[in-house]
């Protein structure tokens, strides 16, 4: 089986490169090759890979967190140009407790403390769905906070991380930490980092957590959904 990982893409080599780690430490987990291809910024995309590839069944995951215009619209345009006859494109990667526990743990790694006023920071997305998702997200991390955790975005959406960590600010908060909630470092990140917050969290990268979730992701798209 023919197995690729999905990624947006970015200018910045060290995403590049997380996003290769990534995928090889997903290859490790299923001791099988996994290949990758991006959607915007740079190639190869998901359609060329996948004509450079053997007609066998293929499986795409989307290393999106949250569906949007990329999951639901770019990924399945690049599928039908490819012509490939057996692609299975798995769901985005959240919401999903296993995402929110890997956030979890890149807050305590951080030095967050509970008293702390955090925020959850998305790349961004006009897309309904997409925010659903990011909200669902949001309010599962107020669950392990013990107390509200705001969403702000990095380009698309209302409010911007630096306005989010302002407001916080004028409703007294001692400390903000901004729960990053991006896959790898890169534009998005690099605002997180100039939002004005006292903590910035690492992106998600190569948590073991993370690379598990990738990993079921692909062992599950091929098995039967019973009606």
């Amino acid at each position: 089986m023919n197995r690729i990982l999905v990624a947006h893409g970015t200018r910045k080599a060290s995403g590049v490169a997380l996003i290769g780690d990534i995928a090889d430490r997903v290859a490790a987990a299923l001791d099988a090759p996994v290949d990758i291809a991006f959607v915007d910024v740079l190639g190869p995309t998901p359609a060329e890979v996948l004509r450079a590839m053997p007609e066998r069944p293929a499986v795409l995951v989307p290393a999106f967190l949250s569906r949007g215009y990329h999951v639901r619209t770019d990924i399945p345009a690049h599928v039908r140009d490819s012509d490939h006859p057996d692609v299975t494109v798995a769901p985005a990667l959240g919401p999903d407790p296993r995402l929110v526990r890997v956030v979890a743990d890149r807050l305590a790694e951080s030095g967050w403390r509970p008293n702390d006023s955090v925020i959850l920071a998305a790349a961004g997305t006009s897309d309904g769905g997409a925010l659903r998702d990011l909200h669902t997200t949001a309010t599962s991390l107020s669950a392990v906070t013990g107390a509200r955790v705001d969403l702000a975005f990095a380009a698309t959406g209302e409010p911007h991380i630096a306005d989010a960590v302002s407001a916080a600010r004028r409703r007294g908060a001692r400390r903000v930490v901004v729960a990053s909630y991006l896959l790898s470092d890169g534009l998005f990140q690099d605002r997180l980092r100039a939002s004005g917050a006292d903590i910035v969290t690492e992106p998600l990268g190569t948590h073991p957590g993370l690379v598990r979730l990738i990993a079921a992701r692909f062992r599950r798209a091929r098995i039967p959904v019973a009606a």
